[in-house]
C-alpha cells in the first residue's frame, strides 16, 4: 500500500483538477494502489485537460496594499547587486534574500515551510511539477503591467504555456564549457566526458536532470525519456563518464575553470559567459547531439505572506532597464525583448537550426521515481 502522506498528497492534487485522468491512474498505480480502487474513485474531480490550468481553479486572489517585507529565494549569483536595494528604496519594502544551488534544494525547503518565501525562481520543469502539487499561486496579471515586454518565444514553453503561474526571468543552455588552451581542438560532443585524456580535469553539474539528460542526448534520445532501456544505457554512460570526473559541481566549477584546474565542464552558458570575462580561454559549446534549453521563472508560492510585494518585484524585474542589467550581470539570455534591445552584446535568441538541437525539460510524473533510482546508482557507483 502507498505511503499515506504520498497518497493524501496525490488525492489533494487530483481534487483540485491538477492531473489528467491518465496521469492520476499512472501515479496511483506507481504508489501501489490497486487498479479497481483507482478506477472506482469518484470523489476526485480529475481533469482531462492536463496540468497546465487545473480545472475549477479560482482566479488569482485579490491583492491588498503592498506589504512591508518580501522574502526571496533565488539561485546564487543571479541578480545584480544594486537591484534589491533599489527596489527597497522605491517601494519601502525590506527584502530578505536567500539563495540555493539546485531546484531540488529549493523545493525541499519550500515544501518544508522554511522561512515563508514570497518569491522563488525555479526552472521550467519544476514550475510544472510545483503547479501539479498546488504549491504556486496564480499571478494577478493586472499587477504586472510590464508583461508586454516579454518575447513571445518564451511565453509558451511546455511547463508554463499560458503564463498563469510564472513570469520568465532568464533563459539559458546547458552545454560544455572548456579551456581551449588546454584541450586538443574544439569540444563538440558529450563523448568528451568519456575521453581519458582529460580524466580528473572534468566536472559535470550536480543535477540528475542534466547529467542523465546529457547521456540520453549522447545516444540520440530525448532528455525527458522514461524508457527503461534508454535510461539503463544513460546510467551506464554516466557511470563511465564519472570515472573521468573531478567532481559533480554546479556554479562551483567556475573558479576551477578559471584557475586551469578543470579543463572541461558541463555548465550553463551564462556561467561560461561570465567566466570568459575573467579568463578569455574559456569557451562554450552546444554539443552536436543537442542539450537543454531552459527558462527560469519568477513564481509566488501559494503560502506567500507578502503576495503584493512579490508581484511588485516581478513587475520591477520586467522593466526594460532592470531586465537589461540582470542579463548583463548574469551572462544569460533575457526573455525580455524590450531589455534585449538595450544590450550592447546580448545573448542571441536561438536560430531555427539551433532550436532543433535544443530541448526543454518537462515534469517526468511517475517516472521521477525511476530517475531518482538511476541517479542514486550513478552517485554510488
Amino acid at each position: 500500500m502507498a505511503n499515506e502522506a504520498e497518497w493524501d498528497e496525490l488525492l489533494d492534487v487530483a481534487r483540485r483538477g491538477g492531473l489528467s485522468r491518465r496521469e492520476f491512474v499512472r501515479r496511483a498505480l506507481a504508489l501501489g494502489i490497486g487498479s479497481r480502487l483507482v478506477l472506482g474513485l469518484t470523489g476526485c474531480r480529475v481533469s482531462d485537460r492536463g496540468t497546465d490550468r487545473p480545472a475549477n481553479e479560482p482566479d488569482a486572489p485579490p491583492l491588498g496594499p503592498i506589504e512591508k517585507e518580501l522574502h526571496i529565494y533565488n539561485w546564487a549569483e543571479y541578480i545584480p547587486e544594486e537591484a534589491v536595494p533599489e527596489f527597497e528604496r522605491e517601494f519601502g519594502v525590506k527584502v530578505t534574500y536567500d539563495t540555493y544551488e539546485t531546484n531540488e534544494e529549493m523545493l525541499l525547503n519550500l515544501r518544508a515551510g522554511v522561512r515563508g518565501y514570497d518569491l522563488v525562481v525555479p526552472t521550467g520543469w519544476q514550475v510544472q511539477y510545483m503547479t501539479t502539487l498546488g504549491l504556486l499561486r496564480p499571478l494577478s496579471r493586472q499587477q504586472v503591467s510590464n508583461w508586454g515586454n516579454l518575447s513571445p518565444m518564451f511565453l509558451r514553453p511546455p511547463a508554463n504555456p499560458d503564463g498563469r503561474y510564472a513570469a520568465p526571468y532568464l533563459w539559458g543552455i546547458t552545454g560544455i564549457a572548456y579551456r581551449h588552451d588546454k584541450v586538443a581542438g574544439p569540444v563538440e560532443s558529450w563523448a568528451t566526458f568519456h575521453d581519458r585524456r582529460y580524466a580528473g580535469r572534468m566536472t559535470m553539474v550536480n543535477e540528475r536532470r542534466e547529467v542523465i539528460g546529457a547521456m540520453l542526448r549522447y545516444r540520440g534520445h530525448s532528455l525527458n525519456s522514461t524508457d527503461h532501456a534508454e535510461l539503463a544505457q544513460a546510467q551506464a554512460d554516466a557511470i563511465a563518464a564519472k570515472r573521468n570526473l573531478k567532481a559533480y559541481l554546479s556554479v562551483q566549477a567556475g573558479p576551477h575553470l578559471v584557475s586551469g584546474e578543470v579543463w572541461v565542464a558541463q555548465l550553463y552558458n551564462g556561467d561560461a559567459r561570465r567566466l570568459s570575462r575573467q579568463e578569455p580561454a574559456v569557451r562554450f559549446a552546444v554539443p552536436g547531439e543537442g542539450c537543454t534549453i531552459y527558462c527560469d521563472f519568477m513564481c509566488i508560492p501559494r503560502s506567500a505572506p507578502n503576495p503584493r510585494a512579490a508581484h511588485e518585484f516581478i513587475n520591477y524585474m520586467l522593466r526594460p532597464d532592470t531586465g537589461a542589467r540582470l542579463a548583463e550581470f548574469a551572462g544569460y539570455g533575457t526573455p525580455n525583448l524590450a531589455a534585449q534591445k538595450l544590450l550592447q552584446d546580448p545573448v542571441s535568441y536561438p536560430s531555427e537550426e539551433e532550436h532543433r538541437r535544443l530541448e526543454y525539460q518537462v515534469d517526468l510524473g511517475a517516472a521521477n521515481a525511476v530517475w531518482d533510482r538511476v541517479w542514486e546508482e550513478i552517485r554510488n557507483a
